[in-house]
């Protein structure tokens, strides 16, 4: 069986979020399990590609509109588990971002019929073609109903929802962009009067996949405009809760931490990263330190973080830790913390991937009090280094965290509300100082199997029942 997953990031290659980290693990663990699982997405100007050794496999040219574009599939010759190939596109794909440019419609239209134009022309075939989020959404149309395509459309295909607030839509004014099809299928190309592709991939893919249980029953309530037509499609649905790499997220390997440790050496190991991170940003190492990591945006209830941050540390012995970027506003905000709260608090604006894992390592407690979290692979870092996640019962979150008042191993809120967080740090700041039953819970925390074994073999399963 071979798999083709069709994605716009892919980790360490192109990472802008979870969707990143996803790609660049689940393909390694379908691999373990005997089948043969690749990805393809654009080729971006970083300095990760550029630095690596590169081999053509396929040149053509394709149309877009009335406007020809050349391009070239590449195999990146780097080991990283499975093959990766990428579609270099010049003036329209090699550029260094994933996403922020004014022709992104533009740009991953092109990146799917370079990707078609490669498999039909590809003397062995995929199994599946599995596609993740709106950038891969037009995929499944174009093998069933574009001439050109005739040839795939027997080809199960897979959508995964990663996060359904991003469609991607555009005007019926670019309606040519798209290789002749069927006109009499048009239909499946409109929601709500535009071209939206991830309704399209909704409508025409064989199977969706969300990326855990509970965010599959929220799209029926919560899914920015779509819930009817998910409500419709659910009988072809399913929700597979994301994993962890396992090999990546070792706090007893990982080599971006200050120092390594396992279930044993916990209590040492947490406190030299904790003492790290403290000495690093001005912060009392005696207290419980408070992180958060991730993109300040409305959807992490990041707007809300000065005042959660200003009301706890009025009231309680506690540092907090800010890793991430987003609304201008809320990063500005969050700077002028560091003044009246010098020694308890302070923020890293930006990101940094070997600073995130320090973070994971050296905290005692990990916030996330998002009001959208598909699945969220934070919480499940923070348990494997060993640091108790606070969360809100939403998506993912809930179908990972149990609170401890539950014989669980994290702190869980129903809100995403100033007061909610706030208690749930009051609670936090409360059990560290029970350091007996901190101890064994963080031990316990770092016990829980999130890695992608058990998800890679609901994906096989889900392979199986198409294809046979």
């Amino acid at each position: 069986m071979d798999i083709l997953h069709v994605s716009a990031e892919c980790f360490p290659v192109a990472k802008v979020g979870g969707l990143a980290d996803v790609v660049g693990a689940l393909p390694k663990y379908q691999n373990k399990l005997g089948i043969i699982s690749k990805v393809i997405l654009p080729y971006y100007d970083n300095s990760y590609i550029k630095n690596k050794k590169q081999e053509s496999v396929y040149k053509s040219k394709l149309k877009l509109g009335s406007t020809s574009y050349s391009f070239e599939i590449l195999e990146l010759k780097t080991k990283l588990g499975f093959q990766l190939f990428l579609v270099k596109i010049p003036g329209l794909l090699d550029r260094e971002n994933v996403y922020g440019y004014v022709d992104d419609t533009e740009r991953f239209l092109s990146f799917q019929i370079a990707v078609l134009d490669w498999v039909v022309k590809s003397k062995a075939k995929p199994s599946v073609i599995h596609c993740h989020d709106h950038h891969t959404g037009f995929i499944p149309f174009m093998m069933s109903h574009s001439k050109k395509y005739k040839t795939l459309k027997n080809i199960p295909t897979i959508l995964t929802i990663h996060n359904a607030q991003y469609q991607g839509q555009f005007g019926f004014d670019k309606l040519d962009y798209i290789p002749a099809f069927n006109q009499d299928k048009i239909g499946l190309l409109d929601w709500n009067n535009q071209i939206n592709p991830l309704a399209t991939a909704i409508k025409c893919a064989w199977r969706i996949t969300t990326v855990s249980p509970s965010y599959l029953e929220e799209l029926s309530i919560h899914a920015n405009g779509l819930e009817y037509l998910l409500k419709h499609e659910n009988q072809k649905s399913l929700g597979i809760l994301n994993g962890v790499d396992t090999n990546v997220w070792d706090p007893e390997k990982d080599k971006l931490i200050t120092k390594n440790y396992s279930v044993k050496t916990v209590q040492s190991g947490k406190k030299a990263n904790k003492n790290y991170l403290c000495e690093r940003f001005n912060l009392d190492r005696s207290k419980p330190l408070f992180s958060f990591i991730g993109r300040l945006v409305y959807e992490k209830g990041a707007d809300l973080f000065s005042d959660i941050f200003y009301k706890s540390l009025l009231k309680n012995n506690a540092s907090i830790l800010v890793l991430g970027s987003g609304n201008k506003e809320v990063e500005a905000k969050l700077k002028s913390l560091n003044i009246p709260f010098k020694n308890s608090y302070n923020s890293f604006i930006g990101y940094d991937e070997v600073l995130a894992h320090q973070i994971y390592a050296g905290s005692d407690f990990l916030l996330m009090p998002s009001r959208v979290e598909p699945c969220g692979l934070n919480q499940m870092y923070a348990l494997r280094y060993g640091t108790i996640p606070i969360v809100r019962r939403i998506g993912g979150l809930k179908d990972t965290v149990i609170d401890i008042g539950d014989g669980g191993f994290g702190i869980c809120h129903d809100q995403s509300s100033v007061s909610d967080v706030v208690y749930s740090i009051d609670r936090a700041v409360e059990f560290y100082q029970n350091q007996a039953a901190f101890k064994k819970t963080r031990k316990k925390c770092m016990q829980i199997d999130y890695s992608w074994n058990k998800s890679a073999q609901e994906y096989l399963s889900l392979y199986k029942s198409l294809t046979n």
